[in-house]
């Protein structure tokens, strides 16, 4: 029985050893939590709204601007086309044609492939011979001034029609004065003309 207590004892001391040695370890802390599944992001409505409004104003932009273009070379395409008028049995430029043909000089160096005619015209005073010479040179003064200026003689060509194709077909003076021109017909390069 003393050998059983003894053992006893010993089991105990042998227990209160074992649990007095022990460290208390504290439990190890809870998981962190799952960071949560973000669902996508939608589209912020905001941003999509003021990109679509930046694209319409730039499609809006662009429409105005070639809208403005082709009204440019519409202008362009009008001021070749004015005709200039003479007096009385002359071939000199006057300064309303000299203005006149000014603002075809920087539409004409724009527009290199634009070509021209000049066709000469003169009133029915005087014979058709006479007629036909004098709208000849008033065709060559518009010709000399352009090629003067710096338009290739390659571009241009003239002809006469003397008094054959009247603007005004009355026996006037003022229908003789619209009858006395040089006409400009664009032979080559009119989609080419820039504005």
């Amino acid at each position: 029985m003393i050998r059983t207590r003894l053992f006893l004892v010993s089991v105990l001391f042998t227990g209160l050893t074992v649990a007095a040695c022990r460290r208390e370890v504290p439990p190890p802390p809870p998981p962190a939590p799952a960071p949560a599944a973000q669902a996508p992001a939608g589209p912020n409505l905001d941003s999509l709204r003021a990109y679509e409004d930046s694209v319409r104003r730039a499609q809006a932009a662009t429409a105005a601007a070639e809208a403005d273009r082709q009204a440019a070379i519409a202008r362009n395409r009008e001021t070749l086309g004015q005709r200039v008028q003479f007096e009385y049995d002359q071939s000199a430029l006057t300064p309303a044609a000299l203005q006149i043909l000014n603002q075809k000089l920087p539409i004409l160096r724009a527009s290199t492939q634009v070509q021209l005619r000049m066709e000469g015209h003169a009133d029915e005073q005087g014979s058709n011979e006479y007629n036909l010479a004098l709208g000849n040179r008033r065709a060559q003064s518009v010709m000399d001034f352009l090629t003067q200026n710096g338009i290739a003689a390659n571009r241009l060509q003239i002809t006469s029609f003397g008094e054959e194709r009247p603007l005004e077909a009355a026996s006037t003076e003022a229908a003789w004065a619209q009858n006395r021109r040089v006409e400009f017909v664009i032979t080559a390069g009119a989609n080419a003309i820039q504005p």
